[in-house]
């Protein structure tokens, strides 16, 4: 159902830096001490033990203190709360994060309890969660809780692509899912005028021409691009093709999602993610599927549904419940759709829908999905 936003005032957001390049971790001292000498990281159980060490020789070498801490649980209320406590004891002059999406998240989250200046850097391209001004909560069982909002951006994102490369191929495909979804979300949001997220404390905008512009060439770019950054990941090599999908995967997904709205597919990938035992497969894959029920929602046409499924099934994205690891029984689709409608960006699409009707459109897109993969293996 529509918004109906009265507001004609628009808004616009966006890190305050954004450095991308092969190597670029090893420069950190050189942007952190713009802020001051001491710094506090949290840093991905699996890059800790091997970046703390590296880390403490560059901030010795450069006469600043360097802190760091482990992210090796579940980003809840209950963990930011430690680490902040955990931070002010070392009264940092900068926070920075090095890792997932939650690892990132929670940086953000301890950065604004301190009211410090935060630099996130990723260490996969699987979301668009680096640039954005908010961090996903989720709870110790790992579903979907809430999403906490902060007044700006972080101050700078530093992408290494050299890091990227290096990572699990698997990563960098399902931030292309999750990428997958910005136009389309966009799109919808636009036709229902429903408000970005932007400076959502000091009222509801509307989205910019900018940001409808960055989500059309996200969706550009990766259709181009997909399937040869993947290639690329795959062997570890940096190519132009690897660097276009790091910057749409991380840049314009953030800049497209945050300044213009999240809608369908977005909200069955958080039903997904109460379904018992489905939360084996990443967000980006999850909201790939979503995007394919988004698409059966709108009644997009057989060409651009079959244009998306055939480009997700050619990186390796999910089509099907199956793929995302989810038993296709009318109990987990009813969790899914009870849950989406809860917890639902819905609203951001210009028609009602219902658990009944969300139920449908999950199947749906389900048959869809095995009806392209089975013409493909033919």
């Amino acid at each position: 159902m529509a918004n109906n936003l009265k507001q004609t005032t628009m808004a616009w957001g966006s890190p305050g830096r954004y450095i991308q390049g092969p190597n670029e971790l090893n420069n950190l001292p050189k942007y952190t001490s713009k802020y001051g000498n001491k710094v506090f990281a949290i840093i991905d159980q699996f890059f800790y033990d091997s970046l703390t060490v590296k880390l403490k020789e560059q901030y010795y070498s450069a006469k600043n203190e360097f802190y760091s801490t482990v992210f090796k649980s579940e980003i809840t209320v209950e963990y930011i709360s430690t680490v902040s406590e955990e931070a002010k004891k070392f009264a940092p002059a900068v926070i920075v994060g090095i890792g997932g999406g939650k690892t990132l998240d929670s940086a953000k989250a301890v950065a604004d309890d301190l009211h410090l200046p935060v630099i996130v850097v990723p260490t996969s391209a699987s979301t668009d969660a680096p640039t954005s001004s908010l961090s996903v909560i989720y709870l110790e069982n790992g579903e979907h809780s809430h999403a906490r909002h902060y007044i700006k951006n972080p101050d700078l994102v530093l992408v290494d692509s050299k890091i990227i490369a290096d990572a699990p191929a698997r990563f960098l495909v399902s931030g292309m899912g999750d990428a997958l979804a910005t136009v389309f979300e966009a799109k919808a949001n636009e036709a229902s005028d429903s408000p970005n997220y932007i400076a959502g404390e000091s009222g509801e905008f509307r989205r910019t021409k900018t940001a409808m512009v960055i989500a059309h060439t996200c969706y550009d770019l990766l259709l181009k691009n997909g399937l040869k950054a993947k290639i690329a990941a795959e062997n570890h090599l940096v190519t132009e093709a690897l660097e276009t999908i790091i910057e749409v995967n991380t840049l314009m997904s953030g800049l497209g999602f945050e300044n213009t709205g999240c809608a369908a597919a977005h909200s069955v990938c958080e039903g997904i993610t109460a379904v018992p035992d489905a939360g084996k497969t990443l967000h980006g894959e999850q909201v790939a599927f979503g995007t394919i029920c988004q698409l059966v929602a709108e009644n997009a046409s057989e060409e651009l549904l079959k244009e998306v499924i055939n480009f997700c099934l050619t990186v390796g994205l999910p089509v099907t419940l199956e793929d995302v690891k989810v038993n296709p029984t009318k109990e987990n689709v009813k969790i899914i759709a009870e849950s989406s409608v809860k917890n639902s960006y819905w609203a951001a699409q210009p028609f009602p829908v219902t658990v009944e009707s969300v139920m449908d459109i999950v199947f749906a897109a389900d048959a869809f999905g095995r009806y392209y993969k089975d013409k493909l293996n033919q």
